[in-house]
Order: structure tokens, then sequence, then C-alpha cells
């Protein structure tokens, strides 16, 4: 029996949540194993965290650009 590929969207957190979800399903409804289901939901953590860091960098970013400006 042939694998089925798999395409998910992650570069966003909407899309991460959509994916852990598709994700749950599937492992529930015995379409893809538990172990595989694991190695995907650690990939989305990941990618969680490099978004989130991705975001904040850009908020410290746009306070010092304003600290800079009022800074004169």
């Amino acid at each position: 029996m042939a694998k089925r590929r798999i395409s998910l969207k992650m570069s966003s957190p909407r899309e991460v949540r959509r994916t852990l979800a598709r994700i749950a399903n599937m492992t529930i409804n015995g379409e893809i194993e538990s172990k595989t289901a694991n190695t995907i939901i650690l990939a989305c953590n990941a990618v969680l965290g490099s978004i989130r860091a991705d975001e904040q960098q850009r908020q410290i970013d746009e306070i010092q650009s304003k600290l800079d400006e009022w800074k004169g």
C-alpha cells in the first residue's frame, strides 16, 4: 500500500492550528500513525516558536524605531 502524501500549511499561527486539528482527526480516524502525528506536532511547536520569536523581534524593532524618533 503506497503512502499518501500530505501537504500541510504552517506559515501562520492560524494555519498551524488548522494543521494540528487535521492531524488529530487523521490520527483518530487511523489515517496516520501516532508516531507520525507526534513528529508533526513537534514540528508545529517549533514553527510556532519561530513565528513567536519573529513577531517579538518585529515589535522590538518597531518600539526601537519609535524611541529613536522620540529622542530625535
